[in-house]
Formats: structure tokens, sequence, C-alpha cells
């Protein structure tokens, strides 16, 4: 029998079981303890949060990484390459090695049902296993409570933002949303939360588990000007640490400081400049992921952002007003049937000139005529298009000198503006992180 491809397994896995997302960690725990996975790295951060999950997981990986420890990073979902979830000292899993723990892995469950997420989950634990790590950073798929990353029992939880999405499994109360991000809380094991209002079951969560809490606003806190940003907080005595004079980031400075403030309770060398050019040089893909295209004899700015619900919505915008172009601003967007798109809209007309919609490549998508409609009737000045890359080339094509296009609303429509813009390499992509 030919041995499955990386290809053939993922296929496979998204048939395995009735459906897509089965809340609960039951069936997981069953098959991690036939695997025997137990604990995977001396150091374990897990990461939740409405926004910024992706961004935060970054910045403590480099800040870990900057000390010579060997860190393990699992995020999703992935752009392009399934590859991307499974990162080990900064370099995504092969082919062969997850081809190899999803193996194991179905050897392991026998007749327990797996959803895809849960599959992936213990196939990374697999891999953390081996890999002999120093730390593991894990983002939550989705929730906290209930998601399988939850399995592992984390030393240092944190919690992003809280806002309401994914609503049919979470709730449509933040309230609701913070009792299922505390899930991941552990007694007596520091919980972090970057929210500066977070809910009342949050708090009793906190209170419940007698957990040391640091809270953005009162247990630490940024400050920044057109310059530079500074930053305090407190280390594992509970004394202060700061932080001044550091340069500016594109990606979110809010998501910099919880991660400043979970590496300060790890009792590792606090060393200003080694910390600054840590966070520097942090990058995700597709997170406020500036680009610069040579195109048809133009230079063109992209910038790339999978906001998908409101608070990431606003955020953006308070972001491009921040950042004003000499020019226009052009959008590509494409945004799933189960997100609010009122709520997604509302917060950039204002900074747009133009927008153009497409349909995501996936059967739970907004059609193009739904994203028209609505965009029309808040006066905006709209075109649909066929598919992303078509709705991509009409923007690129008008946009002048000083324009700058952005592509966002999904993680499927910036994939396939990165795949789209893969294919131009040959025309003179360049990618340009300017602040």
């Amino acid at each position: 029998m030919t041995e499955r491809t990386l290809a053939d397994w993922l296929s496979y896995l998204e048939q395995l079981h009735p459906s897509a997302i089965d809340m609960g960690l039951e069936r997981s725990r069953v098959v991690l303890q036939r695997l025997s996975l137990g604990r995977l790295a001396p150091r374990v951060i897990t990461v939740t949060g409405t926004n910024g999950k992706g961004s935060t997981c970054a910045f403590i990986a480099a800040l870990l990484q900057a000390q010579g420890l060997k860190v393990g990073v699992y995020s999703s979902p992935h752009l392009l390459r399934y590859n991307e979830r499974v990162q080990v000292a900064g370099v995504e899993a092969t082919d062969a090695m997850l081809c190899e723990a999803f193996a194991v892995v179905e050897a392991a469950r026998g007749d327990t049902s797996l959803t895809y997420f849960e599959m992936g989950t213990l196939a990374a634990f697999w891999l953390f296993q081996q890999a002999g790590l120093d730390a593991l950073v894990l983002e939550v798929g989705l929730g906290g409570r209930l998601d399988a990353v939850n399995l592992l029992d984390a030393d240092i939880a944190v919690v992003t933002s809280i806002g309401i999405d994914h609503a049919d499994w979470l709730g449509d109360s933040r309230e609701s949303v913070a009792f299922e991000k505390a899930g991941i809380f552990r007694a007596g094991k520091p919980a972090l939360c970057g929210d500066l209002d977070p809910p009342q079951p949050l708090l009793d969560q906190v209170a419940l588990l007698d957990t040391p809490f640091f809270l953005r606003g009162r247990d630490y806190d940024l400050s920044t000007n057109a310059q530079e940003w500074s930053w305090r907080g407190l280390n594992h005595l509970g004394a202060v640490v700061s932080l001044a004079n550091l340069p500016l980031l594109d990606l979110p400075m809010e998501n910099a400081a919880l991660a400043l403030q979970a590496y300060a309770l790890m009792q590792l060398p606090w060393q200003p400049e080694e910390i600054s050019q840590a966070l520097q040089q942090t990058r995700v893909a597709g997170r406020l992921d500036r680009r610069v295209l040579n195109w048809q004899g133009k230079s063109l700015t992209l910038l790339l952002d999978v906001g998908h619900n409101p608070h990431a919505a606003e955020y953006l915008a308070q972001r491009l007003a921040n950042r004003p172009v000499p020019g226009k601003r052009l959008v590509v967007f494409g945004l799933l049937a189960d997100k609010d798109l009122p709520g997604v809209v509302a917060p950039l007309l204002s900074e747009v000139a133009s927008w153009a919609v497409a349909p995501l490549p996936i059967g739970r998508s907004r059609a193009a005529a739904e994203l028209h409609a609505h965009l029309h009737s808040c006066g905006a000045r709209v075109t649909a298009h066929v598919d992303v890359q078509a709705a991509l080339e009409a923007q690129c094509a008008q946009a002048a000198d000083g324009d700058e296009v952005l592509v966002f609303g999904s993680f499927y429509c910036v994939a396939e503006a990165l795949d789209w813009l893969g294919r131009q390499a040959n025309r003179g992509v360049q990618d340009g992180f300017a602040g």
C-alpha cells in the first residue's frame, strides 16, 4: 500500500468525524493517554482571546528564542500550508514529520472518533514530545475551556482580548466568551489578561482558582507616542520592571506588552537590548502585513490583515487612521457567512475609497452579491468579482503611486492574496514591512 502524503492525510482527517467542530475534551484525552503524552516542555504558555492570539504567541516565542531556548509553537489556522501550524525553533514541521505523527495518532485512537483539529493537535503534541523542547507556546483554536489545546496544563495562561465571535459555540455575550476563555486557567498558576475590562466570569474563575492575576492597566501597561513606546510590569517576585524608548512595531504593541508581561514572570534574563530586538524582528504573515508589489510598472503597497470580526476591524481602522497614506486606500474584501458583516464593515468605511468584494473559496462564504448590496447601502463605492484574486487584480489596476491596497476579512481572503503574490514573484514582488 502506498504511504499517505500530507494532502492524503488532511483529506482523510476532514472526513473522519461527523462534524467539523465537536467541543469537548473527553475523546481527545483518551487518545492523549494512549499516546503517553505527559509534560511536553518545562514551560507551557497557552494563549487564547478573540483577537491577537497569533501575534502574542509570536512575540512570546521570539522573546524565549532570543535566550537560546528551543521553543515549539502550535497555531491555527494556517494560510498557505498546514505545516505552518507546527513549528520547532522557528522551523515548520516537514510533510514527513506530520505524516508520521498522524499515523501514530491514527494507530492510537482505535475506534475513538476525533475531529480534524483534535487529530492535528494530538499530532502536534506528539511531535513536540519528540523535539526535546525548553518551552511550548500554544494558541487555542476556539474558546479555551473545551478546546483540545486545553488538554495540557498551562504554566502561564494568557487571554489577549474578549469580544464576540463564534457565537454559535461561545455564546453571544462577552460574559459567556470570558467564561470559556478562562477555562485555560490553572490553580496557582499565573493568568494574564490584555482586556482592559474583563467580564466578571473571568474574574470569578481567577478567584475560584486562587490564580496570580496580571491585568493590563493595573499590573502592566504600555504608553506610546509618535516615535516610540514604553512598558512597565511586574516580575515573578512582584517587583516593577520597565522598558523605555522602544521602537514602534507594525504588529499590535498591546500584544507585545502582554507577551512582555508573560516573559517577565519566567525568571529569565532581563536584557533590554535583546528584548527590544526580539520584538522588532517578530513577523506574522497576514497580520498588519505590509508588502511592496511591483506590478505592471507601478510600485504598490499592499496591507494584508486576517481581521474578521468587529473588534479586529475597529483595531485595523484605528491603525489606518494613525498611518495615513499619500493617496487612497482600496480594499479587497471577503467574509464568511457566520461573521458580523455590518460590524466588520462599519469601522472601515471612512478610511476606504473603494471596495472590491468577492466570495471566498469555501462553502461557508458570503456571496459577493450580498457583500456588494450591503456596502452599496452604506454609500460605499463597490464592485463585485468572481474571486479574491480577480478583485485584487482589479484594485491593483486602478491603484496609483501612493495608494494602498488593503486585503482583509478572513484568513481565506489573505491566503488567496498570498497565493496570488507568490505567482507574481517573477514580476518583482518584494516583501516590505515598513512601520
